[in-house]
């Protein structure tokens, strides 16, 4: 993956927590726990995994977009990027 360490270390606590997040939710489903509850928390992990994918989509760019430097204008950052794509989802 490209990037500095800490965009890659925050792309993995993302990851990390949708980890969790998901065995969380397999275990809500064994203890047999309210549907309202497990959908909750699908929805987090999913939400966790698009901003994961997102980051790492806005990183890739990002290195494009300062290597091109063609049209003179200072490229987007991260943050402007991952806020772009996000509005889009």
């Amino acid at each position: 993956m490209v990037g500095n360490e800490e965009t890659i270390a925050q792309v993995l606590n993302r990851l990390r927590r949708a980890h969790g997040q998901l065995a969380g939710v397999i275990s809500m489903i064994e203890q047999g726990r309210d549907c309202k509850d497990v959908v909750t928390q699908l929805a987090a992990v999913s939400r966790a995994l698009d901003r994961a994918g997102f980051k790492i989509i806005a990183t890739g760019l990002r290195e494009c977009m300062t290597e091109d430097g063609e049209n003179g204008s200072e490229p987007m950052t991260e943050a402007e990027l991952e806020k772009l794509f996000l509005a889009l989802a």
